[in-house]
């Protein structure tokens, strides 16, 4: 089997579910060796043992909330010999809970938000960063969203992380121009995962509906764009990748 990941130490947030957990799976199965990050340890063990089982997968679990930077620090500080060596860091981790105009938003709803996709996303490159520049090689892949270009109303601040999400990552890969680490945003339209069951505080009906008259893209869609991005040689540099559902007529909430 061709495994073009083969030994390659790839640390994954919000590894649990969705778009985090399709690229375990996916990775794995293309030689990787895996941290996988995630708040819900059952959830992430679960997945190890499947990953185990199936690709015989070294994975190494750091159940923490990205919020929270010094457990943050302290799981990179703690990794093992073995995963000391980051090659690829998928900053994926973050979500958006609720649709509301801003003149009826929760503002627990809003920090939840802030603090998630855009702490949470600096709180790793922080911690990550200087293993890279060390190595003088590594990847950062930030996973973004079209609702960093396509604001829509009932979407102001998430889309306003995921915009903050994007200055991240272009200033990053200007930082890192003259080192061996790369720098690539993916920005997803729609994909059906926990995403909208989430925004819709455990509503499936209502989360299942925005996906009614069109086929969504799907988790693992998302992986395979990101495993393009990180299998390019060394001198190529996937700055940007967008995907959209082929059916997604027009830009709704993603």
């Amino acid at each position: 089997m061709n495994q073009p990941l083969k030994d390659l130490n790839i640390l994954i947030t919000g590894a649990s579910s969705g778009i985090g957990e399709a690229c375990a799976l996916l990775f794995a199965e293309m030689g990787a060796k895996l941290m996988l990050c995630a708040r819900r340890e059952a959830r992430l063990q679960q997945l190890q043992e499947r990953l185990q089982k199936h690709y015989q997968t070294p994975v190494h679990l750091m159940p923490l909330d990205v919020r929270d930077h010094t457990a943050v620090d302290r799981a990179i500080e703690q990794l093992p010999a073995d995963f000391q060596s980051i090659d690829v860091l998928i900053n994926n981790a973050g979500g958006a809970i609720g649709m509301e105009y801003l003149r009826d938003g929760h503002v627990a709803d809003w920090e939840t938000m802030l603090d998630t996709n855009i702490k949470g996303t600096l709180y790793f490159l922080r911690a990550v960063l200087p293993k890279m520049y060390a190595q003088n090689q590594g990847h950062v892949v930030n996973i973004g969203s079209t609702s960093a270009q396509n604001v829509y109303a009932a979407g102001s601040v998430y889309c306003a992380t995921k915009f903050a999400v994007s200055a991240i990552t272009k200033t990053l890969s200007i930082e890192a121009i003259s080192t061996g680490i790369r720098v690539t945003e993916i920005d997803p339209g729609m994909v059906e995962t926990e995403f909208s069951v989430v925004r819709f505080k455990g509503d499936n009906a209502k989360a299942k509906a925005l996906y009614n008259d069109f086929q969504p893209l799907s988790a693992m869609d998302v992986a395979d764009a990101i495993a393009y991005a990180i299998t390019r040689p060394a001198h190529v540099n996937i700055a940007q990748i967008v995907l959209y559902s082929r059916e997604q007529k027009v830009r709704l909430p993603d």
